[in-house]
Parts: structure tokens; C-alpha cells; sequence
């Protein structure tokens, strides 16, 4: 399994913090964003990463990372040329890979959970894990609507009732995943949604989930980075 921080997006809800700085690097504790998906990917024994970003994400953050030898990586570099959304990057880290399982995070979520279990889990079962999040505001994410205890449907930025069980920008997928990615179109925005990525995997059956453990914020708006600098100021 090979790791992947999607790293793109031009960082507008972080503005002004981003005007002249990658959203990625900015600040949270003592260290940029980007290093608590590094390192947890690392832990988790998962040190040959790709990371995916825009050309000039990309210069800013290898500036910033290198090559990954300080953490015990080895980094790979993609470019998104444009933003043409989540599943788009995806399929960049996935032509770079070839056919292997990956381990995929967000570049703004900042969490302390060990991955080293639901990699684990991901071995064991194969298909596509996500790992979900209780939230007050399901408004804002993906969110897996569960029965029985499975998901019976993953729905981006709901307006209605579907529970609020968010999927965080954290996922596993097996060797599959570029038959899926092929057969995806674009939404109405124009983007290739990771939505359809993982509704393509409940469709075949193989898709799970588990809860994330542990202190975990998707820091992408301004009112979200501020209170990741407080749960992460140590």
C-alpha cells in the first residue's frame, strides 16, 4: 500500500492567510499543516507518498518537504494542472502508482489518530474504507448515511436529513480503484467528485466504514484553522 496527500485547491476559504502562502503550509501548532497526514502515513509504515498538488503547490511543498528523508519517506510529486476536483487528483497519484492499494488523505485534515488498525483492516478486507467523524455540521462534508450498520449511501454536502456521520478526507482503496475512477463523470460543478468514486465501490458491494478515533479537523475554512491551532497548540 502507497500513501497519497491530495494536496491541491487554491486555498480561497483560507483567504487572506493563502494569499501568498500554499494552505498546506500554513501553521498549525508548531508545524505546518501538511506534516500531521505526512507523519501519520509514516507511522502507519506507509513511506513511499505521493503527493498531489497544483505546479505551484507542488514547488512550494517539495521547497518545504524535499524528497521526505527527514520523516523517513520517500515522496513522489504529482501535478493537478487544474482543479477539476478531488477524484481528478486521485487519478494523478493513481497513474503514478500503478495497481497498488493506497492510502489517501486530505492535505487539511490534521489529526492524531494512528492509521496502523484500519490499514490493517484495509489489508484484511479489501474494497474501500472510509473512515467517518460524529459532526454538528454535515452540511459541510460528504456524509455516509448508514443502515444496519452499513452505508447505504454517500451524499456530498447534503440539504437534508442523511445523518451526520462525515466522511473524513480519509480513505483506503484497493488495487480496483482505477476501473472505478475511469468510469466517473463530471458533476454539475465540473469536478470529479470523490462522492462517486465511493458510491462506485458501495455499488459493487465493497464498500466500509469505521470511526476515527482521537482529535480530527478538516482545517479548511478560517473558523476551522483557528480552532485546529487550538486542539493542536501542543
Amino acid at each position: 500500500m502507497k500513501g497519497v496527500i491530495l494536496a491541491g485547491g487554491l486555498g480561497t476559504r483560507l483567504s487572506p492567510l493563502t494569499d501568498g502562502v500554499n494552505k498546506h503550509l500554513l501553521p498549525v501548532g508548531a508545524r505546518p499543516m501538511i506534516h500531521y497526514p505526512l507523519q501519520r502515513l509514516c507511522e502507519a509504515g506507509l513511506k513511499d507518498v505521493v503527493i498531489v498538488s497544483s505546479a505551484p503547490g507542488v514547488a512550494a511543498i517539495s521547497a518545504a518537504l524535499g524528497s521526505g528523508g527527514s520523516f523517513g519517506a520517500q515522496i513522489c510529486y504529482c501535478v493537478q494542472d487544474e482543479p477539476r476536483g478531488i477524484a481528478d487528483a486521485l487519478a494523478q497519484a493513481a497513474r503514478a502508482v500503478g495497481r497498488e492499494a493506497l492510502c489517501v488523505i486530505l492535505g487539511d485534515n490534521v489529526f492524531d489518530a494512528p492509521l496502523r488498525e484500519y490499514v490493517d483492516a484495509h489489508h484484511s478486507d479489501g474494497g474501500a474504507l472510509l473512515l467517518l467523524r460524529e459532526v454538528p455540521d454535515p452540511e459541510r462534508y460528504g456524509v455516509a448515511r448508514l443502515d444496519g450498520g452499513r452505508v447505504a449511501e454517500v451524499v456530498e454536502k447534503p440539504t437534508t436529513d442523511v445523518g451526520n456521520m462525515a466522511v473524513t478526507g480519509i480513505y483506503m482503496y484497493d488495487a480496483g480503484l482505477s476501473e472505478h475512477l475511469r468510469g466517473l463523470r463530471p458533476s454539475p460543478r465540473g469536478e470529479l467528485e470523490i462522492t462517486d468514486v465511493n458510491n462506485a465501490y458501495l455499488q459493487h458491494g465493497a464498500l466500509r466504514w469505521r470511526l476515527l478515533g482521537g482529535r480530527w479537523i478538516d482545517a479548511g475554512t478560517l473558523e476551522a484553522y483557528r480552532e485546529a491551532n487550538t486542539l493542536f497548540s501542543s
